[in-house]
Formats: C-alpha cells, sequence, structure tokens
C-alpha cells in the first residue's frame, strides 16, 4: 500500500564503536529502501534503540550525516538491552514508497 517498513536492522561489524556501528546500519538500510524502489528523503519515522544513552552523541553524530535534512522523519531513541553485549544499535524505518 505504498508502505515499506524495515525492522530490525544491525551491524555485522559487533567490534566496532557505536558511530561506525550506525553508519553501517545506515548504509544496509538505504540498500533495502533501494530494493523496494524507494530511498531515505521518503523516511516516515524511525525509531533508533540504542545499548547505552551515554553513547547517543556517537550515534547521532552518524544519523545527521546520513539524514535527508529537507525530509527527516519523526524520531525516538530509546535505550534497551539488545539481543547481544556487542549490539549497540538498532534501528526500525518506515518509510513511503
Amino acid at each position: 500500500n505504498g508502505t515499506v517498513y524495515v525492522a530490525g536492522t544491525t551491524a555485522a561489524n559487533k567490534s566496532a564503536g557505536m558511530k561506525e556501528q550506525t553508519k553501517e546500519v545506515l548504509a544496509t538500510i538505504d540498500g533495502l529502501l533501494a530494493k523496494c524502489g524507494t530511498n531515505k528523503s521518503k523516511l516516515l519515522a524511525a525509531t533508533v534503540y540504542i545499548s547505552d544513552m551515554a553513547q547517543k552523541a556517537a550515534m547521532n553524530e552518524a544519523w545527521l550525516d546520513w539524514i535527508d535534512p529537507k525530509n527527516p522523519p519523526t524520531r525516538a531513541c530509546v535505550a534497551v538491552e539488545l539481543g547481544s553485549p556487542t549490539t549497540l544499535v538498532e534501528i526500525v524505518v518506515t518509510a513511503a514508497k
């Protein structure tokens, strides 16, 4: 119905820091959105789950470098326990097609 949902994207490189894991996740999201015929300029909403709120600035730096500033989605950032101690960030997005 013209909406793309990308759920539970995490980095493969679990030895990387918060900023690097976030960049990897966002690159993966770019690829998934492209496969569905859309892109980050059409994001509607994002939820960012991070393992440590003290590292939010590093995640946010990667996010701000990536996001389309003319079309930012709504975004929530939540501190949670992720599946593994080395998973630092998980991102869920919804985009218009």
